[in-house]
């Protein structure tokens, strides 16, 4: 196993250590719930030890506390500033359950330039709609609102906090409704998807892959491109996953720092940077 696969273990064991949620058949809601962990790993997992960032900042975005949103927007932003998409590469849980499913013996789809140029935009929609305009707009009597994305589209909610929950409380599987089979839905298609194409998640849906990846032109972490070094031989952008032309935008929005262009560099003309 590579670093990045150990790396992205070790996180997803880490934010999802409290095993007595699994045996107590409930979500923990100590202190540490407190903070947000990098990734998108869900609140309602039985194991979670922390918030996911998505949902912080729809849950204050959509109450009536709006202090606290500068909190959340700012710590999120640091984590952003600092590292910007590199949390999607090496620290994201759901990141680590769809590389794992793309390692399955398959043929697998690349998507054209042209269609992937134009969805890659759609998480942004997400980002704006679900996550920011309905919970600031879209509000109860009480100045409330649900946490959107979370409830009507995010898939890692549905394999991290909603199968376990349901599988492990009787009266839970009792009262499934149209809404989980839904996200049931959504979970599945993109089971299947990341089967045959590369994180179709992380592409085209994730918000916080969205608000990550504002950061990656000005993160402290990036990476960068000796012109002197690079021939113009187009062997990085053979190799990204992710469709994108290194050799002409090595900070893209779009890039999970997973290095494969570095290591595929026959001139090294791709490096790793830290820029205070």
């Amino acid at each position: 196993m590579d670093k990045r696969g150990l790396s992205q273990i070790i996180t997803t064991i880490i934010t999802n250590a409290n095993i007595n949620g699994f045996i107590e058949k409930n979500i923990y809601k100590g202190s540490t719930k407190k903070v947000c962990v990098p990734g998108l790993n869900c609140y309602s997992c039985p194991g979670a030890i922390g918030s996911c960032p998505i949902g912080s900042i729809q849950a204050v975005v959509g109450s009536i506390k709006y202090n606290v949103s500068l909190y959340i927007t700012g710590l999120i932003s640091l984590i952003g500033i600092i590292f910007g998409r590199f949390i999607c590469g090496w620290l994201c849980p759901f990141g680590l359950f769809q590389d794992l499913l793309y390692k399955i013996p398959s043929r697998k789809i690349e998507v054209s330039k042209k269609i992937n140029s134009v969805l890659r935009y759609f998480k942004y929609l997400i980002l704006i709609l679900f996550v920011i305009l309905l919970p600031m707009f879209l509000v109860n009597e009480f100045g409330m609102s649900p946490p959107y994305f979370c409830e009507y589209i995010c898939p890692v909610g549905t394999l991290e906090g909603g199968i376990p929950l349901v599988l492990l409380n009787k009266s839970l599987r009792e009262t499934i409704g149209v809404l989980f089979l839904w996200k049931m839905f959504i979970l599945l298609g993109i089971t299947v998807g990341a089967i045959f194409i590369y994180r179709p998640f992380c592409r085209y849906i994730c918000p916080l892959g969205a608000f990550y990846g504002l950061f990656n032109p000005i993160s402290f972490y990036k990476f960068k491109l000796d012109k002197n070094l690079c021939i113009n031989c187009n062997a990085c952008m053979r190799k990204c996953k992710m469709n994108i032309e290194i050799h002409k935008k090595p900070n893209s929005t779009e890039c999970i720092r997973c290095g494969d262009c570095i290591k595929e560099c026959p001139t090294k003309a791709i490096k790793k940077e830290i820029r205070l």
